[in-house]
């Protein structure tokens, strides 16, 4: 068995954030890391949007970014800390839209590792020299530089080690054009290592230190080193030279301190605290990222604290010495891993879990009443300042970008009965989790919608003028009439257009440069600026049956399958070219591309025939109407489209260049296939075709504008469209209503929509989220969702919501209640009725919680609730919140054979679970009745001594998995009965798969477990498993003898059972005879054998066998925690494994990952890779330099069309 991974969407989540003017233009980008991807994002100051420009693979951990730019320069580079033992950094070329490596430079071994640097980096504010650092022991610092020609250049690394000490954080301190200075939080453990009690590992103090890098000698000094009071987690440079006073702020436990060299004394100031807040009084808090805004006359911190409150902070200044720190409570935000503030004025950030955010930074919070803290202010030492958290007022929100992250769970299954399945997860963390279902397709912006006096058959908009920017009309085609529609502030009806509107239209068009055209079935209508009107009549009763336009020519068939041809000439007049030509049969469809700029006419007209013929004819005045080239067709054609794609628009304000694309004839065939082949530009001469199956109705196709390059939108019983984006063709439904009609719409409010009828509507629409592969409905959950399940008759879903350190909601307002009490109780007697006021203000007000978070209780507390969903309305139809303290863990639909009317379901609950070390005061099972699969009937509860991990419905009974336990329940009146049980799982069961009497169970740390059960001894035995450990986190069986796992690593494993193995051995309870028998120290006696490794790169938390497309083959679906899915897919035949390996192993030498590492031990981590192409690897053959291309392509004895047409045909054939 051989499998080919594909991502079909990759992750969403972002673990690091930094920005700076990556392409040398003005604007300001963001480049995130995802993982193992880079990608960049460009904002729009002027809509407000973010968009990504590029994302790269790059095979390797992304540990740490940061940006730098010489000094003087324009330009930031980036240098990327990964896994790979290297520090790369990378350029991005605007021109290619691609990151290049200008450096890569080895000094340790690959991996993730305590003393291998990469962890963290700290650059010289000049751009001198960066540091990198492990987090024990070494770090190393670079030297930059340019060379005469003006090239970035880089110094041999120059070492600043220091033994048994642990960093924790590093930057760089802003000294001027001083010797570059970095700072370091570090503590030291030699003594905490000699010393067996502890006591020096609990009075261990955190050191600030300061590296020199000291250019003259070209060595690195550890200048200073002084010790903590508190803990600190992280530093923040303050600008120094001309701009501020330098130093560094120290962020830690519930303080935030100023330092500096010299005689500076320390400015300390206490965090506040919310007033009134649930949290447990005994935490500290944090500080957990910021972000630095300067500009020339000032400059200031944004900090958020791990409740997501971000405060602004400044400092005082007197002479170069700092007198104060202010801090002011700004706004709340989700907590994020990164903050970003942009020059024009806007904030990224970069949530830790859920949706990313880009606000507009509306006021900079010093004019209004919030109170300002100041270090100066006088506080008894452990007491803070108070302050009331409110919505936003300073930020306002202008973008959102949908992340995944964390997915929990997910099922794929068709439960809106739409052909193509959906895939239903579990997102999110606490108060910000939702249940999204996602659907393949772009996410469509309904615009406008407006009804029409009758069912209209055709829709065109028109611009007055060549050079206009907007639309001026809007067309519309009935039976019997035309309406012309202005487009202005709205949308009204105009009968001075020129137009003829008592006739249908056929086409229409702008001519030249500010003139009109009509084509109706009785002729052509010129319509000049002037309004003054030319008309060509046909010939006797012949009448035009089809006609194609484009803003230079125009070419009508007549009846009888007769071309005519005009032409423009340079006074603007139409002219019609002498001779006519006769087609062997009737036109159906006929199509012109675009004047190409620069060019008097498109060269080439495709005409399609009713001889299920395309005929390529030409348009040259040497040989005009001569046939060139034509393509025979499997059904008879519907509608033609010519189009040039790939190709890039020039920008200005990056400075890059266009680039030309190529000519391609789409080709919508009537029985719903569409055709992409390649026009020649030269000799007109078609080739490489690629297919695909659209839908039921014939395929119409029309030609719009996307991201300032030509699209084509393609209509069968789904709307398509088919665009390049990121140097990859992509074809992509709509996730909208059946369309009959469209054409492109530019206006101010929409400056890239679609105008479409469907029925006897006119309707506006924008797509804005090109590249994205699934759009998502989202409904809000209340705690971090665990598992569900699906009631197959209902189609609805029962979910189980469990968090960790939370209150439920009756100890949330029980709280509430006592603090409401204790301030009333602590007022004075003249201040009672103030006090009251007060604690009635506190009781009523309601802070969503998805915003400011959840009250964090203490561990061992846990909040839960069981919640019965459907899916497609988002109603929750029923929900049973647990007791405080008790954690739903696993849950089943189980259909018992002595109630079989009835459906249960049985959740499993841990009472009082603390996790490290695992403790617990006792575990239950909770039985419900589901009733017509909306309410849940409480049954009874089962107690039992372990947690139960996994629950599925065996034979009319229940098999549970409790603790490491092995268990069948059977349904009796008061609780369930234990019915048999296995005690030879070694640690605790994590998931459990059924197939007639072979069961295989998931150990927590063990990988997998076979197990038979005796149905006449009632006996439940282990006749094989697995010779490796693997941390399972989610298991599918594939077939009666084969699973799959994932482990929590990030490693896909699939094990079979060899054909020797026999299941019917009889129980050995001593183990003394699987030693004699086989020779096998430890486990059963018999042993699975390993078909594929792979390693994916993040935790992935569900595995299933699933179709994805209506007609598809089967492929093995993996989400991942970090938002990303993808698949395993079978090869079909030796040939393509061949080939695909081979494409592999020349990718992995002509196309070397990013980050620096290599690509076969990237995915060979921790089990060598085994019988697994990497289809992320192959795909990348695509964005290659062509003459790259072209060699892979030869060795391969292909052409690179054809080598990309085999990448697409694999990837259409499972999935999208």
């Amino acid at each position: 068995m051989h499998l080919y991974n594909l991502t079909l969407q990759r992750a969403t989540g972002i673990t690091c954030a930094v920005h700076g003017n990556f392409s040398g233009a003005k604007l300001q980008e963001v480049i995130v890391s995802r993982g193992k991807i880079l990608e960049l994002l460009r904002h729009d100051p002027n809509t407000g949007k973010i968009y990504p420009v590029l994302t790269q693979e790059t095979f390797g951990v992304i540990r740490s970014l940061i940006p730098f730019r010489l000094t003087g320069g324009t330009k930031d580079y980036l240098v990327v800390g990964s896994d790979s033992g290297r520090i790369v950094i990378l350029e991005y070329i605007a021109q290619k839209n691609a990151f290049e490596k200008v450096h890569q430079e080895t000094f340790g071994k690959s991996g993730c590792r305590r003393i291998v640097p990469g962890q963290f980096l700290a650059v010289d504010p000049k751009g001198r020299a960066v540091m990198i650092g492990a987090v024990e022991k070494q770090k190393l610092v670079y030297i930059l530089n340019r060379d005469a020609q003006a090239r970035l250049t880089i110094s041999s690394p120059l070492e600043a080690h220091k033994a048994n000490t642990l960093v924790f954080h590093m930057t760089g301190v802003d000294v001027g054009f001083e010797n570059p200075t970095f700072a370091c939080l570090e503590i030291d453990y030699e003594e905490c290592d000699a010393d067996p009690t502890g006591e020096a590992a609990d009075k261990a103090q955190m050191l600030l230190t300061y590296y020199e890098l000291d250019l003259g000698l070209n060595h690195v000094v550890r200048k200073y080193s002084e010790p903590l009071e508190e803990h600190g987690n992280f530093l923040i440079s303050v600008p120094g030279g001309a701009d501020g006073p330098s130093g560094v702020l120290i962020c830690s436990e519930n303080y935030i301190t100023y330092k500096n060299i010299g005689d500076q004394p320390d400015i300390r100031c206490p965090i506040p605290r919310r007033r009134n807040d649930l949290d447990d009084p005994e935490r500290g808090m944090l500080f957990v990222c910021s972000a630095t805004h300067k500009t020339k006359s000032m400059f200031f911190f944004l900090a958020q604290t791990e409740q997501g409150d971000i405060f602004k902070i400044t400092l005082e200044t007197d002479e170069d010495m700092v007198t104060e720190i202010h801090l002011k409570y700004f706004d709340t935000i989700p907590v994020a891993t990164s903050l970003c503030v942009l020059k024009s004025g806007f904030l990224f950030a970069a949530s830790e879990f859920g949706n990313h955010n880009l606000y507009q930074i509306a006021r900079l919070g010093d004019d209004d009443d919030e109170p300002r803290f100041s270090s100066a202010s006088p506080l008894e030492e452990g007491t803070t300042f108070f302050f009331g958290p409110r919505p936003l007022k300073n930020l306002v929100m202008v973008d959102e970008m949908d992340s995944l992250s964390p997915i929990m769970s997910c099922q794929i299954a068709d439960l809106a009965n739409e052909d193509t399945p959906q895939l239903y997860s579990l997102c999110g963390r606490g108060p910000r989790s939702s249940l999204r279902v996602l659907r393949h397709g772009l996410e469509v912006s309904e615009m406008a919608v407006s009804e029409l006096p009758g069912n209209p058959n055709a829709v065109w908009t028109v611009k007055k003028h060549a050079d206009d920017e907007y639309d001026a009309y809007i067309i519309v085609s009935f039976v019997n009439a035309t309406l012309v529609l202005s487009i202005g502030e709205t949308v009204e009806e105009v009968t001075d257009s020129g137009f003829l509107g008592t006739t249908p239209t056929l086409s229409c068009s702008q001519l030249g440069d500010d003139a009109l055209v009509q084509i109706y079935p009785d002729g052509i209508r010129h319509i000049r600026s002037d309004k003054r009107v030319n008309e060509w009549k046909t010939p006797g009763k012949k009448n035009i049956v089809k006609c194609a336009v484009n803003q230079r020519q125009v070419v009508i068939a007549l009846t009888g399958g007769e071309l005519v041809y005009f032409e423009m000439d340079p006074t603007g007049q139409l002219n019609e070219y002498t001779e006519r030509k006769d087609m062997s049969s009737d036109v159906v469809c006929m199509a012109l591309g675009r004047v190409p700029v620069g060019e008097q006419r498109c060269r080439f007209l495709a005409v399609g025939l009713a001889d299920n013929t395309v005929r390529i004819v030409s348009l040259d005045p040497n040989d005009c109407l001569s046939p060139l080239s034509m393509q025979a067709l499997p059904a008879s054609p519907e509608s033609l489209c010519i189009v040039e794609m790939g190709g890039t628009e020039a920008k200005e304000e990056t400075g890059e260049t266009g680039t030309v694309g190529g000519l391609f004839l789409n080709t919508g065939l009537q029985n719903g296939v569409l055709l992409r082949t390649v026009l020649d530009t030269v000799t007109g001469d078609l080739s490489d075709t690629r297919t695909r199956y659209l839908g039921t109705r014939p395929v119409k196709l029309f030609r719009i504008a996307m991201q300032g390059s030509e699209a084509v939108l393609a209509m069968s019983s789904r709307s398509w469209l088919s665009y390049a984006y990121q140097s990859r063709f992509h074809l992509t439904p709509l996730s909208y209503e059946t369309l009959e009609y469209a054409s492109g719409f530019a206006s101010e409010q929409c400056p890239e929509g679609i105008v479409a009828i469907s029925t006897n509507t006119l309707r506006i629409l924008a797509l804005e989220k090109l590249g994205a592969v699934f759009n998502q409905v989202s409904h809000l959950l209340l705690y971090t969702p665990r598992k569900f399940v699906i009631h197959q008759e209902s189609g609805h879903l029962v979910t189980i919501e469990s968090d960790h350190n939370a209150y439920t909601e009756a100890t949330k307002a029980q709280r509430k209640q006592t603090l409401a009490d204790a301030m009333i109780e602590d007022a004075q007697e003249e201040e009672r009725e103030l006090a009251a006021e007060m604690a009635a203000a506190f009781l009523n007000e309601d802070l969503p919680e998805s915003v400011f978070g959840a009250p964090k209780a203490s561990a061992g507390m846990w909040a839960s609730v069981i919640r019965v969903i459907n899916p497609i309305t988002g109603l929750t139809l029923d929900t049973v919140q647990l007791e405080q303290n008790e954690a739903a863990h696993s849950i089943a639909i189980v259909k018992f054979s002595n109630s079989p009317e009835d459906t249960h379901v049985v959740v499993g609950v841990g009472k009082d679970l603390t996790l490290n070390p695992r403790t617990l005061s006792n575990g239950y099972l909770y039985t419900y009745r589901l009733v017509e699969g909306e309410t849940l009937e409480f049954v009874h509860k089962t107690v039992v001594d372990e947690l139960p991990g996994a629950i599925v419905p065996f034979q009319g009974r229940a098999l549970i998995g409790v603790g490491k336990f092995l268990r069948i329940y059977d349904l009796g009146k008061k609780k369930l009965l234990r019915k048999c049980e296995n005690k030879h799982i070694p640690n605790f069961v994590v998931g459990i798969h059924a197939m007639g009497n072979r069961v295989i169970v998931a150990d927590i740390q063990d990988s997998f477990h076979f197990v038979r059960y005796k149905r006449a001894e009632n006996q439940l035995i282990v006749f094989a498993d697995d010779t490796n450990p693997r941390w399972i986190t989610a298991s599918c069986l594939l077939d009666y003898d084969t699973v799959a796992g994932a482990d929590k690593f990030g490693n896909i494993t699939i094990i079979r059972l060899p054909p020797d193995v026999t299941d019917d051995v009889d129980e050995d309870p001593t183990g003394n005879k699987a030693l004699w028998d086989r020779g096998v120290l430890n486990g059963a006696s018999q042993k699975a054998d390993i078909h594929m490794n792979f390693h994916i790169g993040e935790v992935v938390t569900s595995l299933q066998k699933a179709t994805l497309i209506p007609g598809g083959s089967e492929s093995l679906v993996y989400t991942t925690l970090s938002g990303g899915v993808g698949m395993l897919v079978p090869f079909t035949s030796h040939e393509d494994q061949d080939f695909f390996q081979h494409l592999e192993m020349y990718m992995r030498q002509e196309h070397p990952p990013l980050g620096g590492r290599e690509h076969l031990s990237y995915r060979s981590y921790y089990f060598p890779v085994k019988n697994v192409v990497d289809g992320d690897l192959c795909e990348m053959f695509n964005s290659m330099d062509v003459a790259k291309q072209k060699s892979v392509a030869e060795e391969l004895d292909r052409t690179p069309a054809e080598v990309s047409k085999k990448l697409e045909d694999i990837r259409t054939r499972y999935a999208f």
